[in-house]
Order: structure tokens, then sequence, then C-alpha cells
């Protein structure tokens, strides 16, 4: 159990970054693009991932794990987006500008996206990954999942409470608390 979330872990790590690359590289009016306030961690490639090694076998053809891939992180991305909507009242992501999209959740161009994204890290990086989660202790696996459950809890309660993911950083929540504060004692 420890290996899949070292596994989710990683590709959540992973995900924050290719977030923070195409945030920039599209100029992105949310350039925080991240679902954990602490935690530079983007679950939904995690949980993509995670579903893909569950149910892809790793021994398909390139061109089945690319379709395969695609279908199922756009499913999970579908199921993501609408928890985070359910939810918290927010959305991360909206592709209701490009064609095809349903409902802003999900869009073709992504999902081969997705596709080529999951076979390239089925085929090249878990292949490094097994090993290196294998070698976790215990105990460091523990403190991460404290770490991770109490950044959720924190992040949960803002989401809840102010419906804002650009909050979604040390100082823009700071800076929140310390206007909240403010407000409140005039």
């Amino acid at each position: 159990m420890s290996r899949w979330f070292l596994y989710i872990f990683f590709y959540s790590l992973a995900g924050y970054g290719l977030e923070k690359v195409f945030a920039r590289a599209v100029r992105s009016e949310h350039q925080i693009r991240k679902c954990f306030l602490l935690l530079p961690l983007c679950p939904v490639y995690g949980l993509s991932m995670a579903a893909v090694l569950a149910l892809v076998p790793a021994d398909s053809g390139l061109p089945a794990l690319i379709l395969a891939g695609g279908a199922v992180c756009t499913a999970v991305e579908y199921l993501v987006h609408l928890f985070y909507d359910a939810v918290f009242g927010v959305r991360f992501w909206d592709y209701s500008l490009l064609p095809g999209h349903l409902g802003g959740r999900i869009c073709p161009q992504f999902a081969l996206i997705w596709g080529g994204l999951s076979a390239a890290a089925v085929r090249w990086i878990q292949p490094l990954l097994e090993p290196a989660a294998a070698a976790v202790p215990p105990a460091a696996v523990l403190v991460l999942w404290m770490v991770l459950a109490a950044d959720c809890v924190l992040t949960s309660a803002l989401l809840r409470q102010y419906r804002n993911i650009d909050l979604l950083s040390l100082r823009a929540a700071s800076a929140q608390a310390r206007a909240s504060s403010q407000s409140s004692t005039s």
C-alpha cells in the first residue's frame, strides 16, 4: 500500500511541475496551479496514474497504452473536477473555450495529452520509480501521510470557506487571514 501512496505522491508532484510550466507557457491568469496549500502537488495526476497503473496492462502496445491511458486519465480528470466543484465549489481548470469539451471538465485535446503522458510514464518513468518506492522506509511514508493529511485538512478548510483557488499559497492564505482578522476586529 505504501508503494501506491508513493506513486500517487510522485506523480502528483510531477504533475505540479508540469502545471507550473504549462501555466507559465500559456500565461494563465492562475499561476498558482495546484490543489494543496503547503505541498506542491496536483493530485489529479497522481490519481490518474494510479488508475492507469491499476487498469492498463503495462505490456500493452504503445498505441493501446496511449488510447487506454488517455481514456482512464480523462475519466479520472472528470471525476476529480466533479468532486472539487461539488465539495469545494471551485474549478481548477476550465476547458470551456476548447472544442469538444464536456462541461469544461474534459476535452479531446487534453485526453490526447493525457494519453501521451501516461504512456511515457508507464514505459519510462514507472520502471525507475518502482525500485525507488520500494526503498523508502515505512517511517518516511508515515511522515508523508501525516503531512499530506494535515495539508488536506488545511486546504479543505480554506477552499470551503473562501472558494478561491488563488489563496492556495502560504503568502496568499496569510494575507487573507490577516485581512479577515482585521475586518473582524474593526
